[in-house]
């Protein structure tokens, strides 16, 4: 697969030298999942990712807002939890909880400031936000707001969401 997109890259960009354009291209903003494989505090998450095949959709145009759990909030889970659920036959349970700390569209935290609402997430499923005092979802705080990204925006927060 490596040696598919290298071979396409390659492609794209002797198609760009050719015609002349390739001295205007701009690095892009990086996505979702690049800003959180940089970041070093969501190991876990970018594993977890991994093991649902999210990443192409992390990836993708969106937008989205994501509630990021850090490492050490996957740590707090009780012992086990996080390797029984990487386990391929927990790939659909996996899914779910990922997919609960996505939201469809970029929310900044500004757009939630003295608001108390609920939200669909990706999974279906809604979460409850309150941006009357600082930002909550559910029972985890938003401890760093606004990590843009080229197709949306991080929320930093403290606790795995749990459907």
């Amino acid at each position: 697969m490596k040696l598919s997109l290298v071979l396409k890259a390659t492609v794209v960009a002797g198609a760009l030298a050719v015609s002349g354009c390739a001295e205007m291209m701009t690095p892009s903003e990086p996505n979702i999942v690049e800003v959180a494989q940089s970041a070093g505090s969501f190991n876990t998450l970018v594993a977890a990712v991994g093991a649902a095949d999210l990443a192409g959709v992390l990836s993708s145009e969106g937008p989205f807002t994501v509630f990021a759990p850090t490492d050490e909030a996957f740590a707090a889970l009780p012992a086990g939890t996080v390797d029984t659920l990487l386990l391929p036959e927990n790939k659909d349970q996996l899914t779910a909880i990922l997919t609960y700390h996505v939201v469809p569209g970029k929310v900044m935290a500004a757009d939630l400031a003295g608001q108390r609402l609920s939200v669909a997430t990706v999974n279906g499923a809604s979460v409850h936000i309150d941006g009357r005092s600082g930002v909550t979802v559910e029972n985890a705080t938003v401890t760093a707001a606004d990590i843009e990204a080229s197709n949306g925006v991080i929320h930093v927060i403290d606790t795995v969401l749990l459907p």
